[in-house]
């Protein structure tokens, strides 16, 4: 069997962060690499948007918003976000930018291949394939297993799905230099449900419908609230240029439990997705950086997860949506239709003090959140 020092299995986003920042630390050449994916990574299967005020991928970000609009069936908000921008990366110019990068590393391998087990037996760990064995020093496993989760009743789980259409319109109806970040106008039918809009031109958008709920819809009730949506834009020709569709994990299930000395959980496997909004991006960056930083000065996978006090704040949320999914509306209006949103965007990225953390939580509903807590002590 041949031996790595280093074996990822799965090679989506967080992997490919990990991998890069490992690129970019300098300190890893010595090590052998390899990624394994039955995916090849060659098409646009997703959209990246995050909120953010640095250069981080300046040069594949296909758009950039400094104002967003948040709305509801009361009232609509124009967010001043300065001196952050919201961003939008395309999946396939992520592939291929890291991908670029890989290839001038010959101690970096992309083997084409399903993965179908990893166990770590103490001095290494043994990776099997559909086609062949392996062995190697740590593992990173980004596969996530529902299985995990769904067999326990401790944290509960909700999911982030969403379809999404690319459409190019007849009539030029999108404000291109204002991307709608959370649209609850359509119909809640007792969920938490919402429309992006990221315009890209007059003309041209990426339409989201998306959920924060229990259950997965069938596809065509997706398709056809964005056609209603559509609809109500005053859009009567429009083209469907792509599509994409997903469904990312909301829980604060404690995934570093299955972390071993020489095996760790990144990505959605890993709980690395921000429990309480699904946005994974921003998260992704920071815990790769973090982990990197981390395999420089130890040796046990087991000590890199830190429990802090917005893994409490991601908890009770769930807790609260899980309980009561038609809140989700109610929750984030009354952040948004008074609160600062450079803060809250702060606070999203668990970049605030306690005292900013206060500011946020006070301007929830008290009664859900206060039982949630209550339940959760009790």
């Amino acid at each position: 069997m041949q031996h790595y020092h280093y074996v990822f299995t799965g090679s989506g986003l967080s992997a490919l962060m990990t991998v890069y920042e490992i690129i970019m630390s300098a300190n890893f050449q010595d090590k052998s690499i390899l990624l394994i994916d039955e995916n090849s990574k060659k098409s646009n299967d997703r959209t990246w948007c995050f909120w953010d005020k640095s250069n981080i991928f300046n040069e594949i970000i296909s758009k950039k918003w400094k104002t967003t609009f948040f709305t509801n069936d009361i009232f609509i908000k124009e967010l001043e976000i300065q001196p952050f921008q919201y961003k939008m990366i395309r999946g396939l110019d992520f592939y291929n930018f890291i991908f670029e990068k890989i290839s001038k590393h010959t101690n970096i391998t992309f083997l084409n291949e399903k993965v179908l087990s990893f166990e770590d037996l103490g001095n290494q760990c043994v990776i099997k394939t559909n086609q062949q064995e392996f062995t190697a020093n740590i593992v990173f496993n980004s596969i996530f297993n529902p299985k995990i989760v769904i067999s326990q009743n401790k944290y509960p789980l909700l999911q982030q799905h969403f379809i999404g259409w690319y459409i190019k319109s007849k009539e030029p109806v999108f404000n291109s230099n204002c991307a709608t970040f959370m649209d609850f106008s359509v119909a809640q039918k007792g969920n938490t449900r919402f429309m992006y809009v990221l315009p890209t031109s007059k003309t041209e958008a990426l339409l989201e419908y998306t959920l924060f709920s229990k259950d997965l819809l069938p596809k065509e009730e997706y398709e056809e609230e964005l056609v209603k949506y559509i609809q109500k834009l005053g859009i009567t020709e429009y083209e469907i240029v792509e599509k994409e569709q997903g469904s990312i994990p909301m829980t604060c299930y404690k995934f570093w439990e299955h972390n071993t000395k020489n095996s760790i959980n990144i990505g959605s496997a890993g709980g690395w997705t921000k429990a309480s909004t699904g946005f994974t991006f921003k998260n992704v960056t920071k815990k790769s950086k973090a982990l990197v930083t981390f395999l420089q000065n130890e040796n046990d996978l087991t000590k890199f997860h830190k429990k802090d006090k917005f893994w409490i704040y991601d908890l009770l949320f769930i807790d609260v949506l899980f309980k009561n999914n038609a809140l989700g509306s109610k929750v984030f209006s009354s952040l948004f239709k008074k609160g600062n949103p450079v803060l809250i965007f702060r606070f999203l990225d668990e970049e605030t003090s306690f005292l900013e953390d206060l500011k946020i939580i006070w301007k929830c509903p008290k009664i859900p959140f206060i039982n949630a807590l209550l339940n959760r002590i009790l």
